[in-house]
């Protein structure tokens, strides 16, 4: 394959890669500031933990004891929200590993992506919005909640240079969050 080709149609960027559970975290991390339930889950957990220091600062001045169940549910509460990415990534890898390696293609009429066993083509009002971080570009559903999003790492790429182009593709056809 000719990475980061120029074609008859316009731009072409081609990334290669097996995906890894940092990708889907690195994913999810970026969706957390375009999703509003996911924003959500952050003010969840500033609620409990203001919450959990009210209930001891009112049984420590009361002279009361802790209510040890209420405070271990809001412990594994937090922890859950802490620790939910995580586990999601971990699933999102394993059903992405039994496709094995996969092949993007960006061009300027949207986004290709072959695996060993599938094959689907995005238009881009599919996923109208990317987000870009130190490792990769991730492309988002419309929606509120950013249900669909598409990875593409940066290490799929073999110039660097192509992190630009395709940059410049992203930028031409999708807004920026």
């Amino acid at each position: 394959m000719d990475m980061g080709r120029d074609d008859v149609t316009g731009r072409v960027v081609e990334l290669e890669f097996r995906p890894v559970v940092e990708d889907f975290r690195a994913a999810l991390r970026a969706r957390r500031r375009v999703s509003r339930s996911a924003r959500r889950q952050n003010w969840m957990i500033g609620f409990v933990l203001v919450f959990g220091a009210l209930v001891i600062a009112s049984a420590l001045s009361s002279g009361d004891s802790l209510p040890v169940p209420m405070l271990v549910g809001m412990v594994v509460a937090v922890l859950l929200l802490v620790f939910q990415p995580r586990l999601v990534a971990r699933q999102f890898q394993r059903l992405a590993e039994r496709r094995g390696e996969f092949r993007v293609t960006v061009t300027d009429t949207g986004v290709s992506v072959v695996t060993d066993d599938a094959s689907t083509t995005l238009q881009w009002s599919v996923q109208p919005r990317y987000r870009e971080t130190a490792d990769g570009f991730y492309m988002f559903s419309p929606e509120k909640n950013a249900l669909n999003f598409t990875v593409l790492p940066k290490r799929g790429l073999r110039d660097p240079a192509d992190a630009d182009r395709l940059r410049a593709i992203l930028d031409a056809h999708l807004s920026r969050v």
